[in-house]
């Protein structure tokens, strides 16, 4: 059984992030660069199923820029077996990139995809819904649970109300939620291995996908900045400012 982990490179969590002075997009210029940490979780989850016995191969894959490459790269050394990389300067968004994944999967044909449930860049959480679409699959999103068992996939998800349980019939995908796993770090030996194993790369051409952005974004912006706080000595005088000046009650 294989398991297809679609991963993204995305500005490293730590990193503060800075908006271009023209309002395009966010400033990358000599910023540390990782591995989406919600695909990090989608990664350990299948090396936990290939360790358990369930999957027999992992296999990561990427979609934009050669320096994906560092990425793939690094869930290689975290336990993925193989990596592919769908190598694309152009502006790619979440339609874009689930078209490249469905042409992937027909070329491996696996029995689990598992996603991060959203990148934290962009935030859009649509990527595996739209990929399981296009495939017909089914799915189970903010997955915080995952067991397989006779062809089947059961699944604790993440709901407003609490907890959900479904099941789905293999071929399926999956969305991590936070809470699904801790990922393991790289270790050394893992990550001199890592250099030696395979790691394909396709152009969109190569896969007959077109990734032309339906999307156009018109404006990117920080957020307001936040005023300082201040102690109230009375509920009475609490009240009042947020009557009077916040407004935020009548």
């Amino acid at each position: 059984m294989k398991v297809l982990v679609p991963v993204k490179r995305v500005v490293d969590a730590n990193v503060k992030v800075r908006v271009k002075a023209d309002g395009t997009g966010v400033d990358l210029a000599n910023v540390k660069m990782a591995v989406n940490p919600f695909c990090e979780i989608a990664i350990e989850e299948a090396v936990r199923l290939k360790e358990a016995g369930v999957a027999t191969e992992v296999i990561a894959v990427s979609v934009g820029a050669q320096a994906c490459q560092e990425q793939l790269r690094t869930c290689l050394a975290l336990g993925a077996d193989r990596a592919i990389l769908v190598q694309t300067d152009a502006e790619i968004q979440p339609l874009g990139i689930a078209k490249a994944l469905k042409a992937v999967q027909d070329k491996v044909g696996a029995s689990i995809v598992i996603f991060g449930k959203q990148s934290i860049d962009g935030d859009n959480s649509q990527t595996g819904q739209m990929f399981a679409a296009l495939t017909g699959m089914p799915q189970a999103t903010f997955a915080s649970r995952v067991s397989a068992a006779d062809g089947q996939l059961t699944v604790v998800r993440e709901i407003d109300g609490g907890l959900q349980t479904v099941r789905v019939k293999l071929p399926a995908v999956v969305t991590t939620d936070l809470r699904l796993n801790e990922p393991r770090y790289a270790s050394l030996p893992n990550i001199m291995k890592a250099k030696k194993k395979p790691l394909d790369v396709f152009s969109p051409a190569d896969l007959g996908v077109d990734l032309t952005p339906t999307v156009k974004v018109l404006k990117v912006e920080p957020p307001a900045e936040r005023g300082a706080g201040i102690k109230v000595k009375t509920v009475e005088e609490l009240v009042e400012k947020l009557r009077n000046e916040a407004k935020v009650i009548a």
